[in-house]
């Protein structure tokens, strides 16, 4: 399934990517996601996701403007970040897209505390990495089924629709 297959009405969950290609420009997936984006604003589809996702995009995105505004490679990035503060205070990509995606029609949930042990069960029963077992766990909290993402790992949880860019 690809985001244009949500049918109107839908809620749909949105993973951290989908903000990631919006925000970066991606020259695959952006136009794509941008076009979700505007139907959650329209009101077409419900958007939801939560406060450990927008968490995730401002991390990617901080990673992302320092590798193209400072030249940085790839590897170690998280760390060089962390040994370079003043470069931080420099970045404003993360900080303008989570303002973006607190005051648009996105729904951001936030996490109560014994999603956490939901989250581990469910990384343990399908095989997911932590953020991607947390929002399964939202999603299931939520009685939400449908997910936009590119990642396919969530394809192994059963019950869970994944719509993906293309």
């Amino acid at each position: 399934m690809i985001f244009a297959d949500l049918v109107s009405g839908s809620i749909v969950f949105l993973d951290a990517n989908t903000f990631v290609y919006h925000f970066a420009a991606d020259s695959s997936y952006g136009t794509t996601c941008r076009g979700l984006l505007d139907r959650v604003e329209r009101q077409d589809v419900r958007g939801v996701t939560s406060t450990h996702i927008v968490t995730e995009v401002a991390h990617r995105l901080m990673a992302i403007e320092a590798i193209t505004q400072f030249g940085w490679p790839l590897a170690g990035i998280a760390y060089r970040l962390r040994k370079n503060a003043s470069e931080i205070q420099k970045l404003a990509l993360f900080k303008t897209s989570v303002e973006t995606i607190l005051n648009s029609k996105v729904n951001v949930l936030t996490i109560a505390a014994p999603l956490n042990l939901a989250a581990a069960e469910v990384s343990r029963r399908w095989g997911l990495l932590s953020s991607d077992a947390m929002a399964i766990a939202v999603m299931q909290a939520a009685g939400i089924t449908n997910l936009a993402s590119n990642d396919s790992d969530f394809d192994r949880v059963t019950g869970i629709i994944r719509y993906a860019p293309t």
